[in-house]
């Protein structure tokens, strides 16, 4: 007995023209706005930080300045200007002496943290802009 083959005409499918670019431009898309996410996370976070610390930081450094009475020498120096040249190294010592130093460091801080967090908002702009547009609109 003869085997009985049957010949079945399998037509292949051919992918639409495109389709390859159209899903790495998908995956793409998927991880640009992956990191738009992030960034904009990380943006908020030091945002709210930067917005909380500027005014405490401010305060205490204020109220040291005041209490440190750094403004006294420093009016010294002004008013009697012959003298704070005669003995400026006392002066200057005086000076840097009387820094609250702790407070001008952590305000600078968060003022660098502020200054920063806008940059990086100027800088990423329309990145974020577009995650916004997108999942929001």
């Amino acid at each position: 007995m003869r085997p009985f083959f049957v010949l079945i005409s399998m037509n292949v499918y051919k992918p639409p023209f495109g389709l390859f670019e159209r899903i790495i431009s998908a995956i793409r898309k998927e991880q640009e706005m992956r990191k738009s996410r992030r960034l904009l996370f990380a943006f908020f976070v030091l945002l709210i930080v930067s917005i909380v610390a500027i005014p405490l930081s401010g305060t205490v450094l204020v109220m040291q300045m005041k209490n440190s009475g750094i403004s006294y020498f420093i009016f010294t120096a002004f008013s009697n200007f012959n003298i704070s040249i005669k003995l400026w190294k006392d002066f200057a010592l005086a000076i840097l002496e009387s820094l609250p130093v702790l407070e001008l460091i952590s305000f600078g801080i968060s003022l660098a943290i502020a200054v920063f967090t806008v940059r990086l908002f100027l800088y990423k702009k329309k990145l974020l802009l577009s995650y916004l547009i997108n999942n929001f609109a």
